[in-house]
């Protein structure tokens, strides 16, 4: 897994001074990369990296970097990611420790980059990369334990939840970047005291609460990924809203599983946080002595020493009274990705030991991730507890699920003593009335 190195000193700073404030996300210790271009134009979209309240246009930037770093760059300058993440951890890094030192104050790069800098205010972005396939996960024990009680009271969790990270193919096609608008959903749903199902408008729409993973280098057909070789295959991770109809899918999902439910929207934030970034966030991995151990192919010392990740996250609502109003989202949930009961290896291994070869730009959700208490519920569905019990947002409105005109958004950050702050940025979404 990637090393601590001099790009995470906490002692760095950078001549963009809004990159040394201590509560910004893009820290000169983070150099996130995205896809953007300037708002309202049509240029081509293209790679960038966060840098405080600014994005280093690459393709402006060429030229300014020998060796890797260059190559890195160039594959960065095209329309989507996806050849630079195909080029793996040496030219990964070799670009993210070129920026770093492009950026720290006193650098002699500092005459040649300011120009390439355009203000983040000024931009908009596109998915990152081309996703080709997705998977989405269900990683946190808290959270299907609360769920299977609503709909499986004596039996929440069942038995192979333990044992295998559980996942079902998604739907790429419909994941689009921060800032989507949808429609709500229509489909079939079943009320418990109907004789027969009936069609229309999702009335149980959710969000879901996620950490996305893109698979930067792939693997060949047959040849599955080791545990301990993950980080060669991972390139960064995002904040992740996996958007739910809860009506639609407590008729559809048995006996396959999620379908209609799940495949008309999600969300994805902007920027890709490199696994390299991370690695000061890395915490211990551990299993309830009670509970199954991992099988060997889900188990190192490597992952049990360093396997889970300090990512806090939070949900925050804006309801279209609150947004007319100009009233700031307020909070609904708070968790952190520490909970998850399967690490990121454990899913890319797992994945994979069947054979099933990766891509670059495939892409993981982990699942909703909630905490141990209510309070950290990921989803309406918990904090709802089945939308039986309704919230009250500071402004008088009620909610149980998500209404017309809600904006759904998601944060996440790492932060410590004596390690620089990583943040995520945002990842926000508007649900938008059904096609009737």
């Amino acid at each position: 897994m990637p090393a601590l190195n001099e790009t995470h000193d906490l002692k760095l700073r950078s001549w963009v001074s809004s990159a040394n404030a201590t509560d910004t996300d893009f820290t000169i210790q983070n150099l996130p990369f995205a896809e953007f271009r300037r708002k309202n134009s049509d240029e081509a979209f293209r790679g960038g990296v966060a840098i405080g309240d600014q994005v280093v246009d690459l393709a402006a930037a060429q030229g300014l970097f020998n060796g890797e770093a260059a190559i890195g760059a160039a594959a960065c300058a095209e329309p989507t990611l996806n050849n630079f993440m195909s080029m793996g951890q040496p030219v990964w890094s070799a670009l993210r420790l070129a920026l770093s030192r492009a950026l720290r104050e006193g650098a002699a790069e500092q005459s040649s980059l300011e120009s390439c800098l355009i203000p983040q205010a000024e931009v908009e972005f596109s998915l990152p990369c081309t996703i080709g396939d997705y998977t989405d996960f269900y990683t946190s024990v808290h959270h299907a334990t609360r769920v299977g009680k609503l709909f499986r009271p004596d039996n929440p969790l069942l038995p192979n939840y333990k044992w295998v990270p559980i996942g079902y193919h998604g739907r790429s096609s419909s994941i689009d970047v921060s800032g989507q608008e949808f429609k709500r959903p229509c489909g079939q749903t079943k009320a418990p005291d109907a004789a027969e199902p009936s069609f229309g408008p999702c009335k149980r729409l959710d969000y879901e609460l996620e950490v996305g993973i893109y698979i930067g280098k792939g693997n060949d057909l047959g040849t599955p990924i080791i545990l301990d070789d993950s980080d060669e295959h991972v390139f960064g991770l995002c904040l992740f809203n996996d958007w739910s109809a809860r009506d639609i899918q407590a008729w559809e999902y048995q006996p396959l599983g999620p379908f209609l439910a799940k495949n008309f929207a999600s969300t994805v934030s902007p920027w890709i946080i490199t696994t390299e970034a991370l690695a000061p966030y890395r915490a211990e991995f551990s299993r309830d002595p009670a509970d199954p151990q991992p099988m060997p192919y889900l188990s190192s010392e490597q992952n049990s020493a360093e396997g889970a990740l300090d990512i806090k996250l939070e949900v925050l609502l804006q309801t279209e009274a609150m947004r007319i109003r100009k009233e700031a989202p307020v909070k609904v949930s708070q968790s952190n990705f520490i909970h998850s009961y399967w690490t990121v290896a454990q899913m890319v291994a797992h994945h994979t030991v069947n054979g099933c070869n990766m891509r670059p730009g495939d892409f993981l959700g982990s699942g909703t991730q909630s905490g141990p208490e209510h309070e950290e519920g990921g989803s309406l569905l918990e904090l709802s507890r089945g939308g039986k019990e309704s919230f009250a947002l500071p402004n008088g409105e009620q909610r149980t699920f998500l209404e017309d005109g809600d904006a759904v958004v998601m944060r996440g950050w790492c932060e410590k003593e004596g390690v620089a702050r990583i943040g995520f940025g945002e990842v926000v979404s508007t649900v938008l009335p059904a096609n009737q």
